[in-house]
């Protein structure tokens, strides 16, 4: 095992319907990095966040998200464009990898005892 396996920084999603971009082009496929304590402080000094507590969400969305489809520029504005189904999706994507590391659960097998990881489907998938 390589360190890039113990320690994944950014983690590969799809989301569940895609987010139209203006130009009418679905983008489905992203990545999503880790949150550090900067995004957390920048979060809080965002003049929106303060404003709506359930904009935060979308605010720290924006900073995580690294890539969507083709888009490489998050911002808070693009993601109020995402279906609710999506935005669901994000958050509880966010969470597994920020509380957990990964989007992989241990399990073992009930017949053979061998144990193994097993890719934990997120709603919506």
């Amino acid at each position: 095992m390589n360190n890039e396996e113990i320690f994944c920084t950014e983690f590969e999603f799809i989301l569940p319907r895609g987010l139209l971009d203006t130009e009418g082009n679905l983008h489905r496929h992203g990545v999503m990095r880790l949150t550090t304590a900067k995004d957390e402080i920048m979060v809080q000094r965002n003049r929106d966040a303060q404003e709506n507590s359930s904009y935060a969400v979308i605010v720290m969305l924006s900073r995580v998200i690294t890539k969507l489809g083709s888009l490489t520029e998050i911002t808070p504005d693009l993601l109020e464009n995402l279906f609710s189904k999506d935005l669901a999706y994000l958050r509880e994507f966010y969470n597994r990898i920020n509380q957990q590391g990964d989007v992989y659960i241990p399990v073992q097998c009930p017949q053979c005892q061998s144990q193994f990881q097993v890719e934990l489907a997120l709603a919506g998938e």
